[in-house]
C-alpha cells in the first residue's frame, strides 16, 4: 500500500513540473487586470484619491457625530461640491441606526485633506446591529471656498 501511495505522489510531482521556461510571465486578461488595478493613491498617506462626482449623487445622509465609539479611519470614495464652503464626501459604512461618521479637515492653499472616521453610535454600543453596507454622505464645512483645491483622504 505504501508503494502505491509513493508511486502516486511521484506521478503527481512529475506532472506538476512544466516544460516552460522560468521567464514566462502569466498573462492577465485586460478586464481582470483593470478590476484588480489599484486606484491612484496619495503617496504621503497611502490612501486612495477620491474622485469628484455630481452633487446629485448623494447616499444616505449622515450627521457628524464626534461621539462615535470604536471609530476607525475610513477612506471616502468620492466627493461633491455643496453650497458655499461645504464639501459632501461619499463613503461606505453601516446603517445609520447603529453607525455614525465624523470628519476633520486640514486646509492649505492647494489641498483640502479630510480625515473620515466611522464607528458605532454610543446609543447602539450594546445593541445587535445588522451588517448591511450603506452608501453614506457627510457634509463637511470648510473655512474657505473650495475653489480649485484638491480634495484628498487624510
Amino acid at each position: 500500500m505504501r508503494v502505491i501511495a509513493l508511486a502516486v505522489l511521484a506521478c503527481l510531482a512529475l506532472a506538476g513540473c512544466g516544460s516552460g521556461s522560468s521567464t514566462d510571465e502569466p498573462t492577465i486578461p485586460p478586464e481582470i487586470a483593470s478590476a484588480v488595478d489599484p486606484s491612484p493613491t496619495n503617496p504621503s498617506t497611502g490612501m486612495p484619491i477620491p474622485s469628484e462626482v455630481p452633487g446629485d449623487e448623494f447616499g444616505t445622509v449622515f450627521e457628524s457625530r464626534p461621539d462615535i465609539v470604536r471609530a476607525n479611519p475610513t477612506p471616502f470614495e468620492s466627493w461633491s461640491r455643496a453650497d458655499g464652503n461645504t464639501v459632501a464626501i461619499h463613503f461606505v459604512t453601516g446603517t445609520p441606526e447603529c453607525y455614525g461618521a465624523d470628519a476633520t479637515v486640514t486646509e492649505t492653499d492647494t489641498t483640502v485633506t479630510i480625515s473620515l472616521r466611522t464607528g458605532t453610535l454610543p446609543e447602539a454600543a450594546d445593541k445587535m446591529c445588522i451588517l448591511v453596507a450603506v452608501f453614506g454622505t457627510l457634509e463637511v464645512p470648510l473655512q474657505a471656498p473650495l475653489g480649485d483645491r484638491q480634495v484628498i483622504n487624510g
